[in-house]
């Protein structure tokens, strides 16, 4: 067993399969050394779980959940490309967009249900730059997509 794979067992966190794209786009492209994922929802078994604004129809703490869901689809994608999360030597940039009723300001927050996690699958190499952005309408209504650019060896 990997050491990521003994870790993510460990936190009882399962990678999931990759999502299918929804339009015409690829899960992760390599660039050099870094591994860029698209904008990933937070599917489970292929259905989202929640739709809507955060702060109206979403609650913020079961956006920060989905946040972390998208996030693990995000690595499921990676994985896809480079084979192995233990290639993963650092976690280099999220991006967490929140489909935001107009008076929700709580993006950083959301953005933790994602960066929280990648800190305990990578330990140190899971900290990173990142921006939480709020914004107007998520494709297929999702309250929350997620970007990663990881770095690998």
């Amino acid at each position: 067993m990997s050491a990521i794979d003994a870790r993510l067992a460990e936190l009882g966190i399962s990678i999931p399969a990759v999502t299918k794209p929804v339009a015409a786009y690829v899960p992760a492209v390599v660039s050099g050394n870094l591994v860029m994922t698209a904008g990933q929802l937070p599917f489970v078994d292929g259905v989202l779980p929640a739709t809507g604004k955060v702060g109206a129809e979403v609650a913020a703490d079961d956006a920060a959940g989905y946040a972390r869901t998208a996030v693990l689809n995000a690595l499921a994608a990676a994985q896809s490309v480079i084979g192995s999360l233990d290639r993963v030597t650092r976690v280099v940039k999220v991006v967490v967009f929140v489909a935001s009723a107009t008076d929700f300001t709580g993006q950083p927050g959301v953005a933790n249900g994602a960066s929280t996690v990648l800190g305990e699958i990578f330990g140190e190499a899971g900290s990173h730059a990142r921006s939480a952005v709020g914004v107007a309408v998520l494709p297929l209504d999702a309250p929350v997509e997620v970007e990663l650019i990881l770095e690998f060896a």
